[in-house]
């Protein structure tokens, strides 16, 4: 209750502070302005001319976009006044109009056709081709423009999310900002419960072809959940705002992955409604694995020594698939109140079958050595939906506005396994684990509530605030069966079967300052405060007993403090920043529910409930300039990690039963721990550079420490390595060359180094990749081919851990070369009328989602095309 009453109090304060403060300035009433440009002697359209907009008689330019295929721009969001407006383009001189104004009467001014004439000196044979910059560094955050990036099209998120400034992405998909995986990834300004339940699944259904861009930010401030301590990820999917119907159709046919992508489009008058679907499939892919664990430990008063070998090889073929669907609908009521509701459909799964040989040699006692082999099979799939609900009401002030939004997110995932085990018949022995079957049913319910406040109090000082709520309701079926070697008469196993309920309710308020001062300084302060509850109930779905896991309830509670303050000096073409940031990771379910997981018998994993959130702070010092069409971008960085959250496997000797016998296994345990203190330091660079105008070069650089003091609990748990300074980086570099008629050539690669943890390291990670594109129909359709490592069939990944009493190496290889075909096509026709003189429409703009300040993909920065 006092939760709830804290929610409450955040949103009375803010709507006490507008009832204080005297309401003034000029209308809040925003519009558009539009209109189309083409060649005053050919009569065709001049597309990707640059429009900048002024204010009336200024020379600084407070936004641009570019012209589409047919001409026709439209600048979103333009409060009433009156503005200049500038139209270039090479080859032609440019044309400004001052003043062009629009009213509370009349906020949306259509400039109608603007002609352009060619200079006297344009050359007849240069063909020009402009492009939107494919990265650009804002005030708060880096954006990828994943729609002008042509190697990524018949992709899938993580194929995008690979060429993103600062993020990595491993061979499993995990995702991480500077090295660091605890990463908070929204999807259009929201959280989406499928990616809290299984992230990188989810990633691989996305269609590269539904991604507008993707923006990251490095150093939230305070207006942002205080989860994920690597940072945010910001997915924003692609949206029309011009009137008429419009749409596309997309997709590729490769040697590895087939996708597909279909959009549509409707905005009129103040409705607007789109509508997605996308989806991909995988051919079978094999995937080999060596396994080798040696475990040595001496004997003790309770144990006898132990000196053996597990060595396995094993393959496996892989088929994936998804498919994720949307549905947005927009309304605006009048120039202060409008509504948009968005429900997000997926659906997906992967299936696994192998198997191969197993092998245990006992150098203590060599009759106990074995070799057997195992056949194992997973299907596993997810789905759910995401709807949301969003209002927004402007004041009279300028600025002031409040909103509320509302989400439900629901989530299903179920696995079904079979592992089966037999003894070679020639040496007469079994397996010494028993075959095994089990169904895994995980439901995963999120419900948000959150209330958003802003109020420019004067020309230099803005107050943002809020409140939020978000309440999660996870379950956790887990049944497992003994079943003989062929997967027949399944016998219950209530040791390793579970039932788990799980809830976590976070309340959080917050309240940010932006502050603007004289010589081009700023300020950003902000405070969070957040309250998170947890709570573990285990089930006993069977009678108690020896073979029953004794799992106990749980409970936590524990408060955050999340200050921010980013201060920003601007001289030229020059930007200063110098932030800091408060980030915490709450341990999810798989790392808190104390069940053991026996389903692989050498490599058992079990969760822990004492888990504490890591708690990471950072101080980030950031200059990015720009040198004629180049951009450059430097970051030093130091990152304090308290409690970080690593598994530590160790050596055990476990006993399972199955009927009258009890067999022993030899093998390790992984548990979750909060083991150390990491301070890292870090830099990064990234840059875009054109060095003559069809070729655009970018790079980025990242390189990190990793250098943790294990707490003195787990100094048995040290990899002699690990008391060592490690470094780790990711880079990444490509090259568009914009070639005569409409074709576009583009190359990249990327490499990351191995990711250390206190026992090892996981593998590195590199791929490279080139794609061309011919472009038709006035750029609406385009044909293309990619090709990803065209010379390598298959990638390697090695992981080692090691510990006094054992080691362990793992060595994979899986295919990553493909090539592939890929098209698209967009159709519709899309208009920029006038409105309606008789009609009192207001102009309010919104995007698919009301994603708030910092969130807007896109943003009101130069170079913003047509939506």
């Amino acid at each position: 209750m006092k939760r709830i009453l804290l929610l409450i109090i955040v949103v009375c304060a803010a709507l006490k502070a507008n009832a204080q403060i005297p309401m003034g300035g000029g209308s809040s009433i925003v519009g558009k302005i539009s209109g189309r440009v083409i060649d005053s002697l050919t009569k065709k359209p001049v597309d990707y001319a640059t429009v900048s907009l002024f204010r009336s008689g200024a020379t600084t330019p407070m936004n641009g976009v570019l012209t589409d295929g047919n001409g026709n721009f439209q600048l979103n969001g333009i409060k009433t006044g009156k503005y200049k407006i500038t139209i270039s383009f090479i080859g032609y001189p440019a044309r400004t109009f001052d003043p062009v104004e629009t009213t509370a009467a009349k906020p949306d001014n259509n400039m109608g056709t603007i002609l352009l004439k060619p200079s006297a000196t344009a050359l007849k044979e240069v063909q020009i081709v402009g492009q939107q910059a494919l990265v650009e560094n804002k005030i708060d955050k880096i954006v990828y423009n994943a729609e002008k990036d042509v190697t990524s099209t018949g992709g899938n998120a993580t194929d995008v999310l690979q060429k993103v400034p600062l993020v990595s992405v491993d061979m499993n998909g995990n995702v991480a900002i500077r090295g660091d995986q605890n990463v908070r990834v929204l999807i259009n300004g929201k959280p989406s419960g499928a990616t809290s339940a299984s992230l990188s699944d989810v990633l691989k259904t996305i269609p590269a072809d539904q991604i507008k861009n993707i923006e990251v930010v490095t150093s939230p401030s305070a207006k942002y959940d205080a989860e994920g301590s690597g940072g945010i990820i910001n997915i924003i999917t692609k949206t029309k705002n011009a009137s008429g119907i419009s749409g596309s159709v997309s997709g590729g046919v490769g040697t590895r992955q087939n996708n597909g992508n279909i959009n549509l489009n409707y905005n009129k008058n103040r409705f607007n409604l789109s509508a997605n679907i996308g989806g991909n499939l995988t051919w079978p892919q094999t995937m080999t694995t060596d396994f080798e664990q040696t475990i040595n430990t001496p004997a003790s008063a309770s144990k006898a020594a132990v000196n053996q070998l597990n060595k396995n090889f094993l393959s496996s073929e892989t088929k994936r698939h998804g498919v994720r669907g949307t549905i947005t609908a927009g309304y605006e009521f009048n120039g202060f109140n409008s509504i948009n509701s968005t429900l997000a459909l997926n659906d997906g799964g992967f299936n696994t079958n192998g198997g191969g040989n197993y092998n245990i040699t006992d150098f203590i006692n060599p009759a106990k050595s074995l070799a057997y082999i195992g056949i194992n099979s997973n299907r596993n799939k997810f789905s759910g939906f995401d709807w949301n609900l969003d209002y927004t009401h402007k004041f009279k002030k300028e600025g002031h506005e409040i909103t509320f939004s509302g989400q439900w997110s629901h989530s299903i995932i179920k696995t079904d396994y079979n592992n089966l085990f037999q003894g070679l018949p020639n040496t007469g022995k079994g397996a010494p684990q028993p075959s095994q079957a089990g169904n895994n049913d995980g439901k995963n319910d999120e419900y948000t509530l959150q209330g958003d406040y802003v109020l420019p109090i004067n020309k230099t000082l803005k107050l943002e605030a809020g409140g939020k709520t978000i309440q999660r309701r996870i379950n956790s079926d887990y049944n497992i069966y003994s079943v003989d070697s062929l997967g027949n008469n399944p016998i219950i196993d209530p040791l390793n079967s579970n039932l788990y309920n799980y809830k976590q309710n976070v309340y959080a308020g917050y309240g940010v300052f932006t502050i603007t001062l004289p010589k081009s300084y700023s300020v950003l302060a902000g405070f969070r405060y957040e309250n998170t509850k947890i709570a573990g109930d285990p089930q006993t779905p069977y009678a108690s007993g020896a073979n029953q896991q004794e799992l106990k309830p749980f409970d936590a509670s524990y408060n955050t403090y999340i200050p921010s303050l980013t201060i920003q000096k601007i001289i030229g073409s020059n930007t200063f920043k110098l932030s800091y940031s408060k980030r915490i990771q709450r341990p999810s379910l798989q790392v808190l529910n104390p069940f053991i997981n026996r389903s692989n018998i050498q490599a058992q994993s079990v969760g822990n409930p004492n888990l504490a959130p890591e708690v990471s702070q950072t101080v980030e010092l950031n200059y990015n300039t720009f040198i004629k069409s180049s951009v450059l971008n430097f970051s030093v960085y130091y990152k304090r990690t308290s409690d970080l959250i690593e598994g530590l496997a160790q050596p055990i000797t476990d006993y399972i039963q199955t009927g009258a016998k009890i067999d022993t296994v030899i093998g390790t345990r992984t548990i979750q721990r909060n083991a150390a203190l990491n301070n890292s330091w870090g830099a990064s660079f990234f840059g875009s550079v054109t060095p003559f105008k069809p070729l655009t070069v970018r790079a980025s650089v990242n390189v990190f420490t990793y250098n943790p003091t294990v707490y003195s609990e787990f100094a048995n748990f040290i990899n002699p390595d690990a008391i060592k300074t490690q470094y780790m980086y990711t880079m990444f570099g490509s090259a568009t060359l914009n070639l005569p008629k409409n074709i576009i050539f583009e190359a990249f690669g990327f490499m990351n180094s191995p990711r250390r943890t206190i026992q090892g390291s996981s593998p590195s990670f590199g791929i490279y990749a080139f794609g061309i594109k011919k472009q038709f129909m006035n750029k609406k359709a385009s044909l293309g081919f990619n090709t990803v490592q065209p010379f390598a069939v298959n990638k390697s990944f090695n992981q080692n851990i090691s510990s006094p009493g054992f080691s362990q190496i793992s060595k994979t290889q899986f295919p990553f070369q493909s090539f592939g075909i890929t098209f698209s096509y967009s159709f519709g026709k899309i208009s920029f009328k006038p409105a309606n003189p008789t009609q009192k429409k207001k102009g309010v703009n919104n995007d698919d989602q009301i994603q708030g300040g910092d969130q807007q993909g896109g943003g009101m920065g130069g170079g913003n095309g047509g939506r």
